[in-house]
């Protein structure tokens, strides 16, 4: 008998490398992921996140929820209780909703059922950075419609945009992400009739403004809206979202998207959040409030105050109050808050949004602090 020899040691074996032979899409080398800063502050607000927290009962009946699951079975492939009272919440068809992990993994399901290569995205900027991010992952072409220094929205120009270019998909956001704006229902008709794709009316923010594309959503129109529950329900931890339109858009998404990928605990929070409606309605109607005031008392300041429909308020260091360059003076204005507590989102060198800032509407308590370090920091900032 030959003499045994010891194992191959495989693991030692492998030539060690620090990247993989197959890299990274080379349409992807070059791509930012999305994030915003986390930073340890006494007041954040720089998330959009809701002020309250969700109401005792709804925590109460979730928790006894839970108390019953089985946890060795799979959640509801179809999401089907959770779907229903979303659909009889809007007053539509269980088979006009679909729900999935945040408002982002619907954007994603519509762009990897409808985009991909070869295919053309149109987005209107500035608006939420995650629509054209996933579609470029999706491999996507993303062809960019600027809008107005108002953040307005040049229908003319849009509906030329859309025919000339016929994007598989089309996005508006309304309430825009970072600018506050409301989208017109006459825009997003015409923008409808135009475009030779699907639009998707991103409505993370509708609940605080005063129309929603909702009213548009048939069967025979190739309008999709997406809701989140992050912002008016108090349940970004939960990460749900969903998405209303034809029933045959929802069968095209149910086919794409992975297998049960909305687990039973978050299924239930949400169905149950439904039957608090009217709590959640009250903490609307208080953020939109304090909005009111916020942007009432920024108006004094010097700064460029942009109309808002949603849970925040976009400002402007003015031009000429601090000089040519108001990237580097928004962000000077964005750490001296920082420096006094106070988190805000910095948008100031993002492209078309020099100098400015985007703050969440907080509690009152919240919002005096925000202001009175804001007041602090614009003495500080602006040449007396």
């Amino acid at each position: 008998m030959g003499t045994s020899q010891p194992p191959t040691d495989s693991v030692a074996n492998v030539t060690k490398r620090s990247e993989p032979l197959v890299p990274v899409r080379d349409d992807l080398r070059a791509l930012e992921g999305y994030h915003s800063a986390q930073v340890d502050v006494e007041v954040r607000l720089n998330t959009n996140e809701s002020p309250y927290p969700p109401p005792p009962g709804w925590a109460h009946d979730l928790a006894a929820a839970l108390a019953d699951v089985d946890w060795r079975r799979y959640p509801d492939r179809s999401a089907g209780e959770l779907r229903s009272a979303i659909a009889a919440w809007h007053g539509v068809p269980v088979a006009n909703v679909f729900a999935a992990n945040g408002s982002n993994e619907v954007l994603q399901t519509l762009l990897l059922t409808y985009a991909g290569h070869g295919r053309a995205v149109v987005t209107f900027e500035p608006t939420y950075q995650l629509h054209s991010h996933l579609a470029r992952i999706s491999g996507a072409t993303v062809v960019v419609g600027d809008r107005r220094p108002d953040f307005t929205l040049d229908v003319d120009a849009a509906e030329r945009l859309v025919v000339d270019t016929a994007p598989a998909i089309t996005f508006l956001c309304s309430p825009n992400n970072p600018t506050g704006l409301v989208e017109e229902p006459s825009t997003v008709r015409r923008l409808l009739a135009a475009t030779p794709g699907l639009l998707v009316v991103d409505e993370a923010y509708a609940q605080f403004a005063p129309w929603s594309a909702l009213e548009l959503v048939d069967d025979a129109v190739p309008l999709a809206v997406v809701r989140t529950y992050s912002k008016t329900w108090s349940m970004a931890a939960a990460r749900l979202g969903y998405l209303v339109g034809p029933s045959w858009l929802v069968e095209a998404l149910q086919r794409v998207v992975l297998p049960y990928h909305l687990d039973t605990a978050k299924q239930l929070a949400g169905r149950l959040a439904l039957d608090h409606v009217d709590e959640m309605d009250a903490r609307v109607k208080l953020v939109v409030a304090e909005r009111e005031r916020l942007s009432e008392e920024l108006a004094r300041l010097p700064l460029d105050v942009f109309p808002s429909g949603a849970n925040f308020v976009l400002f402007r260091v003015r031009t000429g109050a601090v000089g040519p360059d108001l990237g580097a003076a928004g962000h000077d204005v964005w750490q001296g808050l920082v420096d006094r507590g106070v988190l805000v989102r910095d948008c100031s060198r993002w492209e078309r949004l020099d100098g400015c800032l985007r703050v969440t509407i907080g509690t009152p308590e919240e919002g005096d602090r925000f202001l009175e370090a804001l007041r602090d920091v614009l003495g500080t900032v602006l040449p007396s």
